[in-house]
């Protein structure tokens, strides 16, 4: 469906890109250079993408293969509450679920961490000390985007100040879908620079992207300028997380890896609710960009009520029979 880069098909230039890899470094030297390669880009076959997406989703997962993959996914998940009642104590309360999902069983696994908005990351970093649970904030107006420069990068070193080792930032659709990528670009750098040691996760947004040609072009946008992880969505915006769209992006991050030799993680976020959703996804990473990327350090859930399914469909492993909803928190 797609064919990896050849690095040296692409001419010479000046402009280094952070975290790209020598092979494209000339590709961010002007607007001119990253608009020719983004749009020399293979496009998408929506047809065939859809097709393999469907036909994959269609793989069944039994017994042991079932309860690894339950297990990989709670280990995978994103811990979400993104509302603006959002409270001290409600984010104390997901933590402690971040900690023990399970209170009944505690060899179910921890999330991989617990994202909540920046001026509520410190209250996560006190409640999830100690436990390896990352921390990660929504940044950059989210979930607009629509802000200045200074204003999205003061966003950014707040959550940071607050403790977050992970942040969640969305591109500026509107430059993008403009064509101005060469913006987007300058603001991924300038947002990464503000990260530190933070992992920087680049939302695009894609049901605002439309089509899987931009999803495309915007991941490798997102790759270039520095991401370590590429987002579907804010879950905010409909359509969200679709399976043809990560696969496009599974696609991106390995020929990205194969071009540059670095690998970047995927998140899909939005609309993920179930764990035949999520199972859903584990194959594709594993038919698409193999074992590599199954870890928590590559990919990710971002999902409020996924959790609870997970929990309840691993009951039914354990015991046999469903436990009632009243058998796990409500979020």
């Amino acid at each position: 469906m797609t064919h990896v880069l050849d690095p040296g098909t692409l001419e010479a230039g000046t402009r280094p890109a952070p975290g790209s890899g020598a092979p494209f470094d000339d590709v961010t030297r002007s607007d001119a250079a990253l608009r020719a390669f983004l749009h020399g880009l293979p496009g998408v076959d929506q047809v065939g993408a859809e097709q393999r997406a469907a036909t994959l989703g269609t793989r069944s997962i039994k017994t042991t293969a079932k309860a690894w993959a339950i297990d990989t996914a709670i280990s995978m998940v994103d811990l979400t509450t993104l509302e603006g009642a959002d409270t001290p104590g409600k984010v104390r309360s997901l933590a402690a679920k971040a900690r023990r999902p399970d209170p009944t069983d505690t060899t179910a696994p921890a999330v991989a961490a617990v994202c909540v908005y920046g001026d509520l990351a410190g209250v996560a970093v006190e409640a999830l000390e100690g436990s390896g649970i990352h921390v990660a904030a929504v940044a950059t107006a989210f979930p607009s985007g629509r802000a200045s420069r200074e204003v999205k990068l003061a966003d950014v070193r707040d959550a940071v100040g607050n403790g977050a080792d992970e942040i969640d930032m969305v591109i500026d659709r509107g430059a993008f879908l403009s064509g101005r990528y060469l913006e987007v670009f300058d603001e991924i750098v300038a947002v990464k620079r503000e990260c530190g040691d933070a992992h920087l996760k680049v939302i695009l947004e894609t049901g605002e992207l439309v089509t899987y040609d931009n999803a495309r072009r915007a991941s490798w946008l997102a790759m270039l300028a520095g991401a370590d992880f590429i987002k579907t969505s804010t879950g905010k915006v409909s359509p969200a997380a679709t399976l043809p769209v990560c696969l496009v992006m599974l696609e991106a991050v390995r020929d990205f890896r194969a071009a540059t030799g670095r690998q970047v993680g995927v998140k899909p976020a939005g609309g993920i609710r179930t764990t035949k959703d999520a199972l859903k996804h584990l194959v594709l990473v594993n038919e698409t960009v193999g074992a590599d990327w199954l870890s928590p350090d590559w990919f990710r859930f971002g999902a409020s009520s996924l959790l609870n399914d997970l929990l309840l469909q691993r009951q039914k492993l354990r015991t046999g029979h469903y436990g009632g909803p009243d058998h796990v928190s409500i979020d």
